[in-house]
């Protein structure tokens, strides 16, 4: 019993990350329909630059505050200057982005080398809790705590603010939207910026559990990708019940069926593709 409850844990741990990361990014892939490859990208650059800052300050707090901007500077310059040009051209943002992204590795590489890194967490944060004889990390704990509080954090800007409903809008008809005199590109900005920067954070959040390395924009993506095509294009909720079922499956895949970890992940996300192409919260 108590294997599975901390597997359990592991797992809702690690969908809080993929939640943080994929946030941004299904509200970036569903308004914008902009298929934006960097955001892996994105999370390990936040993470880079969140070990740097404890190197020089020792503040786990701050780190997370310039993983996060440094990310939300460099997204919105990225939209403003680049992709913006190539609004309503899939194949040319994919490039572009693909391009960029492979970019960002190589300066990965040449600022911070080719080994991996490991961010300790927060001192109070430092080992564990124990309860009913199961012992687990308090780091992890925290981060699933901090995974509800943005989740409802995000669930109150979309749906109750006007901002919301102005990003709600275009989700659903971007053209019809800016017929009736939406500011869809406000919206735009807020989600370009507010992606990035969880993206950022999200980096420097999750180095103290599953570190970082030259590779490891190239391991995140994949997973924010599966949440977003399971959840469904645009879908708060969508983002919610796609982290869950990636965080659980890659957990207990990676536990029970090692050597078919990949298939346990991509096999549930092929079936949905086939049953319901829109997501599980998607709209047609």
């Amino acid at each position: 019993m108590t294997f599975w409850v901390v597997q359990l844990i592991n797992g809702l741990a690690f969908s809080s990350l993929l939640f943080l990361l994929s946030v941004g990014f299904t509200l970036i892939f569903g308004l914008m329909r902009t298929l934006k490859l960097t955001h892996g990208a994105f999370y390990a650059l936040g993470g880079y630059m969140g070990l740097s800052t404890i190197a020089l300050t020792g503040n786990f707090s701050l780190a997370i505050l310039v993983g996060g901007l440094s990310m939300a500077i460099l997204g919105f310059l990225q939209h403003k200057y680049l992709l913006s040009r190539f609004h309503g051209t899939p194949f040319s943002q994919v490039l572009l982005t693909l391009g960029l992204w492979l970019m960002y590795d190589d300066l990965v590489l040449v600022v911070w080398g080719g080994y991996p890194h490991r961010v300790p967490p927060p001192d109070f944060l430092v080992g564990s809790l124990t309860f009913a004889d199961i012992t687990f990390p308090k780091y992890r704990f925290a981060l699933i705590i901090l995974g509800v509080i943005v989740a409802f954090t995000v669930y109150l800007i979309i749906e109750k603010t006007k901002l919301g409903a102005t990003i709600r809008a275009g989700a659903d008809n971007e053209e019809i939207a800016r017929a009736m005199g939406i500011n869809v590109n406000k919206a735009f900005i807020f989600a370009f910026g507010f992606g990035s920067f969880l993206a950022g954070a999200a980096g420097v959040l999750g180095s103290p559990m599953l570190g970082l390395e030259p590779a490891t924009s190239g391991l995140i993506l994949p997973l924010a990708l599966v949440v977003v095509i399971v959840g469904g294009l645009g879908s708060l909720k969508g983002a919610m019940v796609g982290s869950l079922f990636v965080g659980l499956v890659d957990n207990f895949g990676r536990i029970l069926f090692p050597d078919l970890a990949y298939f346990t992940l991509f096999a549930p996300m092929a079936l949905v593709l086939i049953l319901r192409p829109q997501g599980l919260f998607g709209r047609k």
